[in-house]
């Protein structure tokens, strides 16, 4: 390809397909997506990207310094040409995420869930690709991201009611206890309609640690080692579900940890 142009951001893609762009800026974008099949796969990327971004980051955004975002959301120039019309506050998909990205300069730790999930689960790729993304978004935790007192008993059986009913599952405080590592937090992600649980913890020793399970009806399948992003993953799988424990662990302990909680979750 011999035509030189300027890659499009993830910015100016979801400006795109929200359509904010002026007519010579879509053109332009328009030509690109039919000679660059990377640039098309990103756009294709972004516009799946149907998660509940508002409601997943609301206490995100009511901890955040309001003010100065929208200060700095203010001093973005408006494009010409682009639609006048005025979205209520974090209605657009870009100034929504434009303002989690000034959280994080903010220093406010977010999960990479709602850039992260990129693409569905299938019965042919679920094996790795959910794993790749979950991996993505847990290598940006720091033992900082979980700090803060581990939650009572009540608070964590709550956290994990609604895992259970979306997932089919059977989840209790002591099912998913890990031995030596503290509970923080359990989350229902979503992505294309299929629920995707989180259950994150704290490692005093090594740093962030997290047990996710989704739908799965792939068959049963023993517990594998891998590694990813630097972090050693265990996975296996059941007749209904897929389990994957990932953390900075040495291998072996990850694996013995692995194997206690197998054993206590049941569908």
């Amino acid at each position: 390809m011999n035509a030189k142009y300027t890659t499009p951001s993830d910015e100016d893609l979801t400006a795109f397909i929200d359509g904010e762009l002026t007519a010579e800026d879509a053109a332009r974008i328009e030509a690109i997506l039919k000679k660059d099949e990377h640039v098309a796969e990103r756009l294709e990327f972004l516009a799946r990207a149907s998660l509940p971004f508002e409601q997943a980051f609301a206490p995100l955004l009511q901890e955040a310094p309001r003010e100065k975002l929208e200060r700095m959301l203010d001093a973005i120039p408006a494009r010409e040409g682009a639609k006048s019309a005025v979205a209520p506050a974090f209605a657009s998909r870009r100034r929504f995420l434009a303002a989690l990205a000034a959280s994080l300069v903010a220093g406010i730790a977010i999960d990479r869930a709602v850039l992260g999930l990129g693409r569905g689960f299938s019965a042919k790729d679920e094996n790795s690709e959910w794993r790749a993304v979950v991996a993505d978004y847990i290598s940006l935790y720091t033992a900082e991201t979980l700090a803060g007192p581990s939650p009572a008993r009540g608070s964590q059986a709550a956290q994990l009611a609604p895992l259970d009913e979306k997932l089919g599952l059977s989840l209790s405080p002591e099912a998913v206890s890990l031995p030596g590592v503290d509970f923080k937090r359990a989350l229902l992600l979503q992505y294309d309609g299929k629920p995707l649980a989180q259950i994150a913890y704290l490692d005093p020793e090594t740093g962030p640690m997290a047990l996710c399970i989704v739908r799965s009806d792939a068959g049963a399948k023993a517990p594998e080692l891998e590694s990813r992003k630097g972090m050693n993953v265990v996975y296996w799988s059941n007749g209904r579900h897929a389990f994957m424990l990932i953390g900075h662990a040495a291998a072996d302990r990850m694996a013995a940890i692995a194997d206690g909680v197998r054993g206590r979750v049941a569908a």
